[in-house]
């Protein structure tokens, strides 16, 4: 994953606003798209003819403003295969209203609204499920279950006298012949492993829907609109969530790894105000734009193994543009 954009409301020189690029095995989506969603994909380098579809969490103006420029990068890309595009009810009238500047594209796109509930679905091989957050008007978080096979077992192929060369079908979900008999994958898989799991959500109150999905994540990319206690009142008011809130969340749910996003312009290095989210939640990272995050299938019984570090191109705030004047 990288968050393409980690800032909440207006756009900073070094913080575009809301998005979050997720790829699997070559697959790729987007979580929001923010102003400043298809600079972020340049200066990424994974590309754009491999996203596949996008969610949108709700439709304030800095979670969806980058979408007329996404969908006319996706056209200069050469995208001709389908795009999926998930929202709140009303997605149909604001992706109309957005659009009314993008010419008739190479590709379809298709819309889908979520009833009040949220809905399940599958996207690039993960099994996604919107729920509903607090944030004054319809908005939804995400949590995504990448599921893992059962482990082959050579010997039981062997017994079976299924051909070496036939194996890597059965590994993939095929099923083969050997002679007048058909092997079926789970003929040679093992029970079903742990997988991957990680929930997303921002612009919310903390709220029950948020705990129950965010419960066991292997990571938690959670909004930390404001750190300063006096700022309480206002994350109150906007249905926000402060640094410690979101540290709360995640420590309730027994996550593993949390990491903070969508600030507020007032903040000028969301690292350096970190410690009060750690003193809750000491697994506890502050997102930047560019951060990258790798999760790995976890060995055993152990959670997922994550790796975070941060793609060259984007500026940090010590090296942030001065204005002229």
């Amino acid at each position: 994953m990288c968050l393409l954009g980690t800032g909440g409301t207006l756009p900073l020189p070094d913080r575009s606003l809301s998005s979050l690029y997720v790829r699997v095995n070559g697959r790729a989506m987007l979580v929001d798209c923010g102003e400043g969603t298809q600079v972020g994909i340049r200066r990424l380098g994974w590309g754009f003819r491999c996203l596949e579809g996008l969610v949108l969490t709700h439709f304030h103006g800095d979670h969806c403003t980058g979408l007329p420029g996404l969908l006319l990068s996706l056209e200069k890309a050469g995208k001709d295969e389908p795009f999926d595009i998930y929202g709140p009810a009303g997605l149909k009238r604001v992706v109309e209203g957005l659009c009314v500047i993008v010419p008739k594209l190479s590709y379809a796109v298709r819309l889908h609204e979520y009833p009040p509930e949220g809905r399940e679905f599958e996207m690039i091989g993960l099994q996604i499920r919107a729920f509903p957050v607090n944030h004054g008007i319809p908005c939804y978080g995400y949590r995504m279950e990448l599921p893992r096979k059962g482990a082959f077992d050579p010997e039981r192929a062997a017994a079976m006298k299924v051909p070496m060369e036939d194996w890597k079908k059965l590994q993939a979900g095929e099923c083969v012949r050997v002679g007048l008999r058909k092997i079926h994958p789970e003929d040679v898989l093992g029970p079903e492993r742990k997988g991957i799991s990680f929930a997303f959500s921002t612009d919310t109150r903390p709220c029950e829907t948020l705990r129950k999905y965010t419960a066991g994540a292997d990571l938690a990319i959670l909004e930390g609109m404001y750190a300063e206690e006096e700022k309480a009142p206002l994350a109150l008011k906007n249905h926000h969530m402060m640094f410690r809130e979101a540290a709360g969340i995640a420590k309730e749910a027994g996550v593993e790894h949390l990491i903070l996003t969508h600030f507020s312009t007032s903040m000028e290095d969301p690292a350096t105000e970190i410690g009060c989210a750690r003193e809750i939640f000491e697994r506890t990272e502050a997102g930047q734009d560019g951060t990258v995050i790798r999760l790995n299938y976890p060995r055993d019984r152990e959670p997922a193994r994550m790796t975070i570090g941060r793609k060259e191109g984007w500026y940090t705030p010590a090296e942030r543009p001065i204005a002229d004047g």
